[in-house]
């Protein structure tokens, strides 16, 4: 097999490695994303370090509707997911969905017009209305986990999935590449496809169903909101990351289809498990059990497929910073799925729910999981664009403090969980557990410094030019450089 045979095993070369022409790339586009969400995970980090410091001085920033710890929390994780993982995903499409369907996106002016509605209509206008918090029933906060945001925002988020559909799906699917549908285009249409879908089923549903039926419909979407969203686009950018840099094919393609539809048939039952022990039906409550489990299967498939991708490369991955970041995003994938599945299980349930084990397990997947693979998409799209400014330094050393910090989280977390679950099993009093819970959080508060201080060297090393990039990525070919787009 030739050296750029990247993509299934026994299909023709990829044009976008092979450097053979693709279809216009909208750059502005890409920068205007891509910037915005880099501003948007900013904030949301300082917010969510805000949170994390309010657990241990609860008066700090205290006497505001803006600033209490409920406000602040939502704002903090819709900021992350519609700011951060939003903007982020886009700027990637307008890079990748070209090269994968040969032809352009539908049309730039709707690309400006989802730009100013995402960014305005959704994310501005939801931390906006969180923040105030007025008594009407579409402008006020909403009491469902990750989707606070306001009615009257989930119209417009809603009307931006439609316009991500008809931007997006047309070029991949109107008829395949003359190499074939790549795994990575699987992913992107059922990301954009079941997103469409569910959102408003988690946003509207349990606003209108009462009691344990609407709870059930917000556990749905508390897992799909990773589970259909930000899982398969963030595989879709690993899958389309590991053959581009390596130059070698998806080890299975056969395993990429079992593991993409594992994912699809089996996570839309998961979000149940997060209300083992409820007045749920408990046929539904074992039925997400069940998934949670299958899914675990399924996630060893998919890293299973993606490291064997890389084998023999490790001298690359460790020197390839890009490529870094989505191997630790796909390693910490595996970790953070058996770790879902085991704590699904009801003995675990019994002894972990509502701790903070949790809530690094919920870090684990979006920092470490979520966020490595996209911070290392976004590098490999500014490192292959020609005229976006790169720097390897900044982006190594992002890799680095963002890593400790969240391993520094995510171990104090899982203690602080284990602490708690012991105390609540006890004959303790509950406030035992909260104060020996303080010296945790301080922890976690302090673990933010790192997370942000990496965070912004990454802005820097998309700020800074240096010459360094064939040095660093040997692979990067002298055409790549040149005004015309035609590298992977």
């Amino acid at each position: 097999m030739s050296d750029h045979s990247a993509g299934h095993e026994n299909a023709p070369s990829l044009r976008f490695v092979t450097d053979a022409p693709v279809a216009s790339i909208e750059t502005g586009l890409i920068r205007a994303h891509a910037f915005a969400a880099l501003a948007s995970l900013m904030i949301a980090a300082l917010l969510g370090t805000i949170v994390a410091v309010k657990l241990v001085q609860p008066e700090f920033l205290g006497g505001h509707v803006q600033t209490t710890w409920g406000s602040m929390r939502a704002n903090h994780t819709q900021g992350i997911f519609f700011g951060w993982f939003g903007n982020a995903f886009l700027a990637f499409f307008y890079f990748a969905v070209p090269r994968l369907g040969g032809r352009a996106v539908m049309s730039r002016r709707l690309g400006w017009i989802l730009f100013g509605l995402w960014n305005v209509g959704v994310v501005l206008l939801g931390w906006v209305l969180v923040s105030l918090n007025p008594a009407n029933y579409f402008l006020a906060i909403k009491p469902l986990e990750w989707t606070e945001f306001p009615l009257i925002v989930n119209a417009v988020t809603e009307i931006c999935l439609v316009l991500m559909a008809l931007q997006f799906i047309p070029p991949l699917a109107r008829q395949p590449n003359r190499d074939g549908m790549y795994v990575s285009s699987w992913y992107i249409l059922g990301g954009l496809i079941f997103t469409l879908l569910a959102f408003p089923v988690g946003s509207l549903v349990p606003e209108w169903a009462p009691g344990a039926v609407g709870a059930a419909f917000s556990g749905l979407w508390i897992h799909d909101a990773v589970g259909l969203y930000i899982t398969p686009l963030a595989l879709a950018m690993a899958f389309y990351i590991f053959p581009v840099r390596t130059g070698r094919p998806i080890y299975s393609h056969f395993l990429s289809m079992l593991g993409f539809w594992l994912l699809f048939f089996s996570y839309p039952l998961n979000g149940t498990h997060h209300y083992v022990y409820s007045s749920i039906p408990m046929d539904t409550q074992r039925a997400a059990i069940a998934a949670s489990v299958i899914m675990g299967f399924d996630v060893m498939l998919v890293v299973f497929n993606l490291l064997m991708s890389l084998r023999g490369q490790a001298t690359l991955v460790a020197r390839d910073v890009p490529l870094r970041f989505v191997w630790t995003g796909v390693v910490i994938y595996l970790i953070v799925s058996l770790q879902g599945s085991l704590q699904a299980l009801m003995p675990m349930q019994r002894y972990l729910h509502f701790s903070d084990w949790v809530i690094g397990h919920s870090h684990l997947a979006m920092l470490g999981f979520g966020a490595f693979i996209v911070l290392g998409g976004i590098a490999h799209v500014w490192q292959r664009s020609p005229h976006f400014h790169y720097h390897h330094g900044y982006m190594n050393w992002a890799y680095w403090l963002i890593l400790s910090g969240l391993a520094i989280m995510f171990i104090d977390l899982t203690a602080a969980g284990l602490m708690q679950g012991k105390l609540w099993i006890s004959d303790a009093p509950w406030m035992d557990s909260v104060r020996a819970s303080k010296n945790f959080w301080l922890i976690r508060a302090f673990a933010a410094a790192p997370i942000l201080v990496g965070f912004a060297a990454f802005i820097a090393g998309l700020l800074i030019n240096a010459d360094n990039r064939s040095a660093n990525n040997p692979r990067l070919s002298n055409s790549a450089m040149q005004p015309v787009p035609a590298h992977g």
